[in-house]
């Protein structure tokens, strides 16, 4: 009887140690990146660029700015480094037609779309259409200064907060 109490707690030390050691490896090598793309004169609008530098998809859960206020507009572009992104807060017009906007809730960030790695791609002239980009876009009553994006990435709830300083 001690030999099973034995190993059912050695069983449970493993898979808490497993689990803690997932956490903390999430937590300090974020599968999400994001960088400031752009933002209109008063900042009022900005693009976060977003992509995924993991090994699963990324589903965003959620989009707040400054003090975890919500946004008056947030949507998700999808593009391509040859395309870039639109800066509008009217995601209905003539002028964004090529483009393609998702609600936050349904976008999902496939893998291998670092923005980083675009903007090298760009920089070499290997980026083609083929390239997958991502751009949050947020629009507010008053400027913005911080974006907190909620996501999950294998079931994990993940937090990233990009500071906008333009």
């Amino acid at each position: 009887m001690d030999k099973k109490i034995l190993i059912v707690v050695l069983s449970l030390m493993v898979f808490v140690g497993l689990v803690g050691g997932t956490l903390i490896f999430l937590k300090s090598n974020p599968p999400l990146e994001a960088v400031t793309v752009a933002s209109d004169e008063n900042q009022h609008f900005v693009i976060v660029g977003v992509g995924n530098k993991g090994w699963g998809d990324i589903q965003l859960t959620e989009v707040a700015v400054n003090d975890f206020e919500q946004p008056a507009a947030s949507k998700i572009q999808m593009s391509n480094p040859e395309l870039g992104f639109v800066m509008t807060d009217d995601f209905e017009s003539e002028e964004v037609q090529p483009y393609r906007f998702a609600d936050i809730d349904a976008a999902v960030i496939k893998t291998g779309t670092s923005p980083i790695e675009t903007l090298e791609k760009q920089n070499n002239g290997t980026a083609s259409e083929e390239d997958e980009t991502y751009g949050l876009t947020i629009v507010h009553d008053e400027a913005i200064h911080t974006v907190h994006i909620k996501y999950s990435y294998f079931g994990i709830s993940l937090f990233e907060e990009v500071e906008i300083a333009f």
